[in-house]
């Protein structure tokens, strides 16, 4: 029974990706759709969250943004790998942001690298 469960939530929030595809928050290199590095899309390319100030605030909204439930863990230090491109943001979020960008405008983070990348644990995960 627990891997159907699994199936479902996994097939459901593919379904809820794909209808906002138009998305700005992406999670990538988890085992799940709801857990992975963050990467926002930002002057037409995406680009990763650097993790310093990062914290459950920021993963909560993210989470609640791709519709995965509540954050489990904000992690950092490239737990998923690193990403490659712009580095967009510091965050800041208070928790009730319904998006990252209500968190603050993307820009280059001049102090972040790679290894620094944050990423995401949302309640909506099957391992």
């Amino acid at each position: 029974m627990e891997m159907e469960s699994c199936l479902f939530i996994l097939m459901f929030s593919s379904l809820l990706m794909s209808t906002t595809a138009d998305s700005d928050v992406r999670l990538v290199n988890g085992n799940s759709p709801c857990e992975g590095r963050v990467e926002v899309f930002h002057q037409g390319q995406w680009g990763t969250v650097c993790d310093d100030y990062w914290d459950m605030k920021d993963a909560a909204v993210v989470c609640r943004q791709m519709f995965c439930g509540d954050a489990v863990a904000a992690l950092g230090n490239g737990h998923f790998g690193e990403g490659e491109g712009q580095i967009w943001m510091d965050l800041g979020c208070s928790g009730s942001a319904s998006t990252l960008k209500e968190c603050g405008q993307p820009r280059v983070t001049s102090g972040c690298k790679h290894y620094e990348d944050a990423g995401v644990i949302c309640s909506v995960f099957c391992q």
